[in-house]
Parts: C-alpha cells; sequence; structure tokens
C-alpha cells in the first residue's frame, strides 16, 4: 500500500542504547508500513549528541537533512553537513556525531535483514 508521510510529523523516540547521546529516532518507512525490502530511518542529534560507534554486516545509505557534524570512516573523523549523502559498507565501523549548538539531522536507509525487522536504532 502506498505511504506518504511528512518528516516533519513523524514522533521520535529517544536512541536508547550504550555510547549514544542525545539521538532520536523515528522509522519513517518500515516493515510495519508493509515495506518488504528497506527500512528509512530519521536520526536528530542535539548538539555535541552522537550515536554509538558501531558495525554490521549491512550497508546503508545516509542523506544529511540538516546541521552538520562528522561521521567517524575508515578510523577517521570526516565532517559532513547538511546536503551530503554518505554510503556506509557492511562491516564498517561508523559513528555520526552532531556539531554544537547545530545538531544534526539525517535520513538513513537499511536493508531489512534477519536482525533488522525494524532496524535497530543507532544507524
Amino acid at each position: 500500500m502506498p505511504l506518504i508521510r511528512n518528516i516533519d510529523e513523524t514522533p521520535l523516540t529517544a536512541v536508547d542504547l550504550p555510547g549514544v547521546k542525545g539521538a532520536r529516532m523515528s522509522v519513517m518507512v518500515g516493515r510495519a508500513d508493509g515495506a518488504p525490502n528497506f527500512a528509512l530511518r530519521q536520526f536528530r542529534v542535539e548538539g555535541g549528541g552522537h550515536t554509538p560507534r558501531h558495525s554490521h554486516d549491512y550497508e546503508h545509505e545516509v542523506f544529511v537533512v540538516s546541521g552538520s557534524g562528522t561521521i567517524l570512516l575508515e578510523g577517521q573523523e570526516r565532517p559532513i553537513r547538511s546536503g551530503d549523502v554518505i554510503y556506509v559498507p557492511a562491516n564498517e565501523e561508523h559513528q555520526f556525531r552532531a556539531a554544537a549548538p547545530d545538531g544534526l539531522r539525517f535520513l538513513c536507509l537499511v536493508p531489512m535483514s534477519r536482525d533488522c525487522g525494524d532496524p535497530t536504532p543507532g544507524s
């Protein structure tokens, strides 16, 4: 069934994982919406906050909607900002950090794999 959902009208919930500071997320489209292959998630990270430093066995693609900060990729912190598109390969350790006071807002597309019915928050 087709779906239209507005990013500004989708409630966010706190990401409650070790190593997270000031991050919230919502599943924009996922299995609960009938999507069989991919989930699209929205993350908002407050200024000075971050997602956990982690890796997983699936790739994901990221679009930075607003704000700025850094992403850890290949062991290096790299600057990111509104409009950037990021490819995170499978098994690559990564972490998103939001610049203060801007914060960071991004969309993350991930496959529906065995460990992500609606994918675990953390990107």
